[in-house]
């Protein structure tokens, strides 16, 4: 069923999310009213009327898709914790983040994105990125490679003897061991700086614009889409405990992504782990 889906399915996915957008988010993006923006857990982490509405079309628009699925989406599951189980479970799953990089959205920036993740027995199979106010669409499936724009993707490798630049974890959202984990990467021949949308900063890896990220949590929709797509642009992906990310949680934190192993196993020996 889903090889079927990979094969005639992955346009309707780019449609669906063209469509939320159109919608739900490019008509708001500028033009938040009062109240359209409220708290989730704190003043660093907001939602908007554009985040719930989008995913509530995605919703509706990735089930008709694929019928079977189920959906765990960002907002969902604030609502119902219970929701991200789904991840674990047998049954085909989209994880869905309808804007990632909420505060960027909420000042202005066009330095926002769409997420969708298909993944199958914990294991992701296709995802989408779309960042529609920089008008960027990046695919990836997998064992088939990664496009922006139809082209191929490749992360390729840093230049012998560069700095490496690593987008981290924003301190905002890290905690006192975390920060300490972090400024390890603080050293010779490494730029890291705080991070900004995550599916965007797994784009510029994959784009070969950015070395690594070295991110502190582990929520699928934040890293899903883009930890395939960092994968089939050549890229890989690691944490402390030198093995692969886990979307259904679990991982030794930090991780990281990076556009060749050499890069990811230094990440992960500044941070204090074993590669």
């Amino acid at each position: 069923m889903i090889e079927k889906f990979l094969v005639h399915g992955v346009h309707g996915v780019e449609e669906a999310l063209r469509k939320a957008a159109a919608a739900e988010v490019m008509p708001r993006f500028r033009q938040l009213a009062e109240g359209d923006v409220v708290e989730k857990s704190g003043p660093h982490d907001v939602v908007t009327v554009a985040d719930r509405r989008a995913e509530e079309q995605l919703t509706a628009d990735l089930l008709a898709l694929l019928p079977g699925s189920v959906v765990v989406g960002e907002e969902a599951v604030h609502a119902d914790p219970s929701r991200y189980e789904a991840i674990r479970g047998a049954a085909p799953v989209w994880i869905v983040d309808p804007v990632d990089g909420t505060r960027q959205f909420v000042n202005g920036d066009p330095g926002f994105c769409m997420l969708v993740a298909l993944a199958v027995d914990g294991e992701v199979q296709a995802s989408w990125t779309y960042a529609p106010a920089l008008d960027e669409f990046a695919v990836a499936i997998r064992g088939k490679g990664a496009t922006l724009d139809g082209k191929p993707l490749v992360a390729g490798s840093p230049a012998p003897g560069a700095d490496i630049e690593v987008a981290t974890s924003h301190p905002d959202f890290t905690t006192d061991d975390q920060k300490r984990a972090l400024s390890g990467l603080r050293t010779e021949g490494v730029r890291p700086r705080p991070c900004g949308s995550a599916g965007l900063e797994y784009l510029a890896i994959a784009k070969g614009e950015l070395d690594a990220v070295a991110f502190s949590w582990e929520l699928a929709w934040d890293h899903a889409a883009g930890l395939l797509l960092v994968a089939e642009a050549g890229g890989t992906d690691l944490t402390l405990t030198g093995e692969p990310f886990r979307i259904g949680g679990g991982n030794a934190l930090p991780f990281t992504a990076a556009r060749d192993a050499a890069t990811a196993r230094r990440v992960v020996e500044l941070l204090g782990g074993s590669a």
